[in-house]
């Protein structure tokens, strides 16, 4: 049996993932020979917020940077924090002054506050893009230079400070990942960085958090984490650690992104969305992901746009031209999102149904059919596609892509 060797970099690791040629047993997968896995110490369940204090304390805090967001401001969130922060003894100094799709001169102006402030251990309570700036101002405090200087893995060189992380949302999974994603203000585009130092030293996950996520955001969260789930499957750097946790996030978002839309005070459906979160997030830091959000960082840093809405879009897409070549693992996918396949199935025929049930699902919960409602143009896609070959994620996608086959799904998608 021929087989193609592809090292994969990630973190501190490097995994060796093997390939079927052609003319191979197709169900021969990707199959890491190395699995290293990484995770925070995770605390999770309702009125879990209050750990968050005790783990800063754990961690030597004393006037810790609290980096979150106005919109989770208004909510009330950080005033609890702030408190649970305040009984612990601890002075906390607190910066808001980021926007969706962290940018890298508000990361900059970040640091130089966690700098002026004397500030120690670094928390994040919001969304993925307050999370990502969090790591990029711990990042800064003892490397220095600019944040765009990091893009890439393993270009951090000195310990940063610890972090620990509240999601308000269900689906980033900045939380507990080795990615930090910056969008690059002059070239118009998002840039990866990854690397073992980025995985936060505590989650904290409190489901009451994400009550108060506007019906657009909830959407676009979920979707992610289903992404998340599906691409680390899928990918070439998946082992069976990383197998388990993205098929229990299939099957959660699945059951039920759509029904907190319907019912948002749920307790029990958010729980859930929340764990969906969690386990997608541990599967993807550790297996990487693929095509669709090497194309989607580029939409994203592109127009500013919703990170989970594009991937809502691009993902059958993405779903059915690696099916084309790799479509038995989308078998296991297909079971996992209750598709009632027979057990003859044949695996393009599962991908399809895979495609056909993540469009459903985008379209239950509100989200656009295509990219040209989003704003991008024909004109964009030239562009859009050398971009995305730049990216990290694309290394680790089932099936090789070039220019004209990123410039086909992003026509598709259109």
């Amino acid at each position: 049996m021929t087989l193609v060797a592809t090292a994969i970099r990630a973190g501190d690791s490097v995994l060796l993932a093997r390939r079927s040629a052609p003319g191979d047993d197709p169900g021969d997968r990707p199959r890491p020979q190395l699995a290293k896995f990484h995770a925070p110490e995770v605390v999770f369940g309702p009125g879990s917020l209050s750990e968050a204090a005790h783990a800063a304390l754990r961690l030597g805090a004393r006037r810790p940077f609290l980096a979150t967001d106005p919109g989770l401001l208004a909510a009330g969130w950080p005033d609890e924090l702030l408190g649970h922060l305040h009984e612990a003894g601890l002075t906390p100094h607190v910066w808001y002054d980021v926007t969706p799709n962290p940018k890298d001169h508000e990361i900059e102006a970040g640091y130089e506050q966690y700098v002026a402030a004397g500030c120690d251990v670094v928390l994040g309570i919001g969304g993925g893009s307050v999370m990502d700036a969090a790591k990029g101002i711990a990042l800064l405090s003892s490397n220095g230079g600019r944040i765009l200087d990091y893009e890439g893995i393993d270009k951090i060189v000195f310990p940063i400070p610890p972090m620990v992380m509240i999601p308000s949302t269900s689906g980033t999974g900045a939380d507990v990942s080795q990615f930090c994603i910056v969008t690059d203000t002059k070239r118009r585009n998002k840039i990866t960085i990854m690397g073992r130092a980025l995985v936060p030293d505590v989650s904290v996950i409190d489901p009451r958090l994400l009550t108060t996520m506007p019906d657009d955001l909830n959407a676009a969260t979920g979707l992610d984490a289903l992404t998340h789930a599906i691409e680390a499957y899928v990918s070439l750097a998946h082992n069976p650690l990383t197998d388990t946790h993205a098929l229990q996030a299939v099957s959660l978002v699945v059951g039920n992104l759509a029904h907190t839309m319907e019912e948002p005070d749920d307790a029990a459906a958010r729980q859930c969305m929340a764990h969906a979160a969690l386990e997608a997030g541990l599967a993807f830091t550790n297996a990487i992901l693929g095509a669709t959000h090497a194309m989607s960082h580029q939409v994203g840093g592109l127009l500013d746009l919703p990170h989970g809405v594009v991937n809502g879009v691009l993902l059958p897409h993405v779903i059915r031209f690696n099916g084309e070549a790799e479509p038995e693992r989308f078998r296991a996918i297909a079971q996992a999102m209750d598709l009632g396949l027979h057990p003859d199935t044949p695996g393009a025929d599962a991908a399809e149904l895979v495609a056909e049930r993540v469009r459903k699902l985008a379209d239950d919960v509100g989200v656009p059919r295509g990219l040209a409602e989003l704003g991008v143009s024909e004109a964009d896609v030239p562009r859009l596609a050398e971009l995305t070959l730049q990216d990290a994620c694309l290394t680790t996608n089932p099936r090789p892509a070039s220019v004209a086959d990123i410039e086909t799904m992003l026509r598709a998608a259109l």
